[in-house]
């Protein structure tokens, strides 16, 4: 055959796909974005009606409403930050809180620095056995003086999701709160995340709190003394992926009753919950998304009332990748977690029990967040290949760059301008300008990467590849500790 032959064959494909998929992708994308467009007007009528509750915001926990929380820092060789992160935990602005540090086997000077720091000794205590555990137990430490309220564990090695359900053995407080141990918080954080569980204690049984990168911004003795912007591009984007889809899209994901995700570095559950379904799976690599649609299930399963709310403050800063490498492997790892939760209860699909989570939400995250890499990496791939051999459908053409891209650009500065006008965290119109700059440059080149990676999570899920943790590469953020 000739490579006239050849190319004609190729043309011939190609205009066939574009007649065929034009509508549809046309259409996917105009529903994918309108309804992110959707998810910040629920988000925008959250924060008003917050902001009229936010004068009585501090004042409920002094009348004794105010739960116990136990603050679970699973450690694998967190020698660097683990004393400063530990501090600042226990000094939070709480009435009633305890923070368990759970050693995952470190190799480093992780407990050296901790017991040195605390004056640890350890104590004859056995750890009940609510949630069966792997890996051997090592050892309970507490600081000699009898008062800080802080509970060190050591185990063998056996990974972050069997560290988090040591922490809830050992946990002494009614509510466990789930965070990375490179995580900043608030130093209201507690008190705002905690208030949903004071307004109405026998429905719920968790929430999420807002996360936002940390990177650039001003730190001192693991506090935020001043945000600023992220100094290189690859983290003002992710500032600006945070804004509009954990931030934004989880607020009216929980306005509309249907949130199933909360983010593994900083959620708060009812313990009594998590001990009843099991605590983390060890074996899930999306635990944080596995365990929250583990508790929906049952609780739907047997008929019971509850609640699960993401609370919008600002409650929980940590430091995004500035690397590709390691930003390939953090979305590869999400991506197949999210593919493989989605397809561990794929029973609850369209199932009238399951109310808004099954008719809505898990379709939605069906169809918009697994299969939109796959979609989209088609519309990359077909609109250049038509290009270049000259058959391009230029009103096909035009709408999917306007529909895909330029519609989710003003998708992001509506975000923008709903996250400003609730919080108001940059003082600065340099600021503003690098958010609207970052949210143009997302579409160009970076948007394209996390597609493939996204994918190649998915691929290695089908393939039943096991899956490698990446290191992430921290550069350390406290000037203090620097």
């Amino acid at each position: 055959m000739s490579w006239d032959g050849v190319t004609e064959g190729l043309r011939s494909l190609v205009v066939w796909s574009m007649d065929v998929t034009a509508v549809p992708v046309i259409i996917y994308f105009l529903l994918i974005n309108t309804s992110l467009l959707l998810l910040i007007a629920l988000a925008y009528l959250e924060f008003r009606a917050q902001q009229r509750r936010r004068a009585t915001a501090v004042s409920w926990q002094g009348a004794g409403l105010a739960p116990g929380v136990s603050l679970l820092v699973p450690a694998y060789n967190e020698e660097a930050g683990i004393v400063m992160a530990v501090k600042s935990f226990l000094t939070l602005r709480y009435p009633r809180h305890e923070v368990v540090v759970v050693d995952d086997g470190s190799s480093d000077e992780t407990f050296a620095r901790l017991e040195a720091a605390f004056d640890l000794v350890q104590v004859p205590r056995e750890l009940p056995h609510e949630i069966p555990i792997r890996a051997k137990v090592l050892g309970i430490w507490v600081p000699r003086d009898g008062r800080t309220r802080l509970v060190v564990v050591r185990k063998e090695n056996s990974g972050k999701t069997e560290a988090l359900n040591v922490g809830v053995n050992a946990a002494n407080e009614p509510l466990v709160a789930m965070l990375d141990g490179d995580s900043i918080l608030e130093p209201d954080g507690l008190l705002h995340v905690t208030r949903p569980f004071a307004d109405d204690p026998t429905r719920m049984v968790a929430t999420g709190g807002a996360i936002r990168p940390v990177n650039g911004s001003r730190v001192v003795s693991g506090r935020i003394v001043r945000v600023e912007m992220p100094q290189t591009w690859m983290p003002r984007i992710q500032l600006v992926e945070y804004l509009r889809a954990f931030l934004l899209g989880r607020t009216g994901w929980s306005r509309l009753g249907g949130l199933i995700l909360i983010s593994g570095a900083f959620g708060l559950f009812r313990r009594d919950v998590v001990v009843e379904v099991g605590g983390l799976e060890p074996n899930s690599i999306g635990e944080d998304f596995e365990l929250v649609m583990r508790i929906h299930k049952k609780l739907l399963d047997e008929g019971r009332d509850y609640r699960i709310e993401f609370v919008p403050e600002p409650v929980s800063w940590t430091e995004v990748p500035i690397t590709a490498k390691v930003l390939r492997n953090q979305r590869r790892r999400w991506h197949r977690g999210l593919w493989e939760t989605l397809w561990a209860y794929r029973s609850m699909l369209f199932r009238p029990k399951y109310g808004r989570i099954g008719s809505l939400a898990l379709p939605y995250y069906w169809l918009f967040e697994l299969i939109a890499p796959l979609l989209e990496l088609f519309g990359i791939l077909i609109v250049p290949l038509a290009l270049l051999l000259g058959v391009v459908n230029v009103p096909f053409a035009i709408l999917f760059l306007v529909l895909a891209y330029g519609y989710a650009v003003l998708v992001t500065l509506s975000a923008m301008v709903v996250d400003e006008w609730a919080f108001h965290k940059h003082d600065r119109w340099r600021a503003i300008w690098q958010t609207i700059a970052a949210s143009v440059l997302e579409n160009i080149g970076y948007r394209q990467a996390t597609v493939w990676w996204r994918l190649e999570g998915w691929w290695s899920s089908l393939r039943g590849k096991k899956h490698v943790w990446g290191v992430m590469t921290r550069t350390g953020f406290d000037e203090e500790q620097a």
